[in-house]
């Protein structure tokens, strides 16, 4: 179980770090998404944060499987958010979110089994 925590919290990380860099240089396609779900311009750095936090913790993870876990925990809570945030203005283009759900849960399932 170890193994596919690693590859697919390596994989998460990968994505959280891309799009965490995204959102910090406002990508045009990141910030009109941004913008159809209501979220403030103002929020952008903080997300973008709370992104590359959970990157950093599912790496640290490998070595610290609290602290995987708990990013995990805290990717998983951060796209849930993402998919509620969307459904809330009627925006049903939210199959990104909803996938990084399940992988950030799936994470989350195999730290604790590993």
């Amino acid at each position: 179980m170890f193994i596919a925590y690693a590859v697919v919290a390596g994989l998460l990380a990968l994505t959280l770090t891309a799009s965490a860099t995204f959102t910090l240089q406002r990508n045009e396609a990141v910030a009109a998404s941004m913008r159809k779900v209501e979220v403030p311009d103002s929020w952008m750095p903080r997300l973008a944060a709370l992104k590359a936090a959970g990157a950093v913790g599912l790496v640290a993870g490998l070595w610290m499987a609290p602290l995987g876990a708990a990013a995990a925990v805290g990717v998983t809570l951060y796209f849930i958010g993402a998919v509620v945030a969307h459904l809330r203005v009627k925006d049903f283009e939210l199959a990104p979110a909803a996938v990084l759900t399940l992988v950030a849960a799936a994470a989350l399932i195999l730290r604790l089994a590993a």
